[in-house]
């Protein structure tokens, strides 16, 4: 294993990588460092086409040392696709998807959960407890499930419907708060030191970003070891877009990719935007939104531990942040389905419509590469459509 050490990125403390640490005492998440010198020597980009389709043909940056600890579904190395309908018909000469709604359990949680479920399989750990929107419950819940480790979610009781079945399904232990993803988290803290269980929310362990960092490889790597010129994704704890930039920056040490770094977008809900407004005050970090509320249910998070990281995120690689409607998004959802026929979930479909925004704005360019993060399947969220089909009787004809 190529793992160095564990380092915060706040207050720059080191930690021993087999140690059962979660967060830094400055309160800071953590983040796993390697020796990527080490791994350059000893992989070579171009094997890369001949491992497994799944994140673990990444196995040297990934932080599991014994493969027999290792939990897979089968998740990773999902579709980037052109959009050449819709590009064409909003403007875009160069515009892509990463479509993640083809993983197991249907969004880019699944990637996350495989790494730090594996990674708490291999420490031992028997209960893991987790606040969630919904989606992180579903994929931490089956992928716990697979691992034989007991797994107890707090969710919303506005969450998808079709979360809490799939939690249910595996065993899990569900409970729903009338209340937000903050409250949900307040009460898993409060279990986690009560019982000691292990604390999954988001950024309190070191490993989920370790698994989403790997749709940045992925990018690279399906571009023929080059970046975009933009990657817009939907931003609610923000790991993923942290990880994103975490795996571009080890690609770039490695020399697998050049100096160019992609222009990272973070994109919010109007109805919750806390990251928006930090960085439209050049902030560090975020204030606690109140109120918040949005059809993209999976970017409802008032604060986010990690702000401080997707903002030197989107400041590093000379982003930036955009809040769109409800409106737009469902819109956007509408446009993407009809022009290339696939149905994406809300969080998406935000992509979209801040590309669009940023595209009239002059922001984006026309013949820029621009790839959109679509982070799961709409069909988790069959709310967000409204279908009007014709009712006939056995002897009608088509009225066409």
């Amino acid at each position: 294993m190529y793992v160095s050490h564990l380092e915060c990125p706040r207050c720059t403390q080191i930690y021993d990588y087999g140690k059962r640490i979660q967060i830094c005492t400055c309160g800071s998440p953590l983040l796993v460092r390697y020796d990527l010198d080490r791994v350059a020597a000893a992989l070579n980009k171009n094997e890369m086409c001949g491992r497994p389709a799944s994140l673990w043909r990444y196995r040297e940056l990934l932080p599991v040392s014994d493969d027999a600890h290792i939990v897979s579904l089968g998740e990773g190395l999902t579709p980037l696709v052109r959009a050449p309908q819709l590009g064409h018909r909003f403007g875009f000469k160069n515009l892509f998807i990463k479509d993640e709604g083809i993983i197991p359990t249907g969004t880019f949680k699944a990637r996350g959960a495989a790494v730090g479920v594996s990674c708490a399989r291999e420490a031992g750990v028997d209960t893991l407890a987790m606040p969630t929107n919904g989606n992180a419950g579903g994929a931490w819940a089956a992928y716990c499930a697979a691992a034989g480790i007991r797994c107890v979610i707090v969710m919303p009781r506005d969450a998808p419907l079709i979360n809490t079945k799939e939690i249910a399904v595996t065993g899990a232990d569900l409970f729903l708060v009338d209340g937000l993803i903050s409250d949900a988290g307040r009460i898993v803290g409060r279990a986690v030191a009560q019982h000691g269980w292990f604390d999954a929310s988001t950024l309190k362990e070191p490993f989920r970003i370790e698994g989403k960092k790997t749709m940045g490889y992925e990018i690279a790597e399906q571009m023929g070891w080059r970046v975009p010129d933009v990657i817009i994704y939907p931003t609610g704890g923000g790991v993923g877009i942290i990880g994103i930039f975490k795996a571009l920056q080890e690609l770039q040490a490695m020399g697998w990719i050049g100096p160019k770094m992609p222009r990272l977008v973070a994109v919010q809900a109007s109805g919750c935007a806390p990251i928006v407004s930090a960085y439209e005050a050049r902030a560090r970090t975020s204030e606690f939104w109140e109120g918040a509320a949005t059809c993209a249910f999976g970017i409802t998070v008032p604060k986010a531990l990690g702000d401080f990281l997707v903002l030197e995120a989107v400041y590093a690689s000379h982003g930036c942040a955009v809040a769109v409607t409800d409106d737009a998004i469902l819109d956007a959802q509408a446009q993407i389905a009809m022009a290339e026929g696939n149905f994406v979930c809300p969080e998406g479909a935000a992509t979209f419509a801040a590309a669009r925004q940023l595209l009239a704005q002059g922001w984006i360019q026309p013949e820029e590469e621009v790839v959109l993060l679509n982070t799961g399947t709409g069909l988790k969220y069959p709310q967000t459509v409204e279908a009007e089909p014709v009712l006939l009787s056995p002897g009608d004809d088509l009225p066409v």
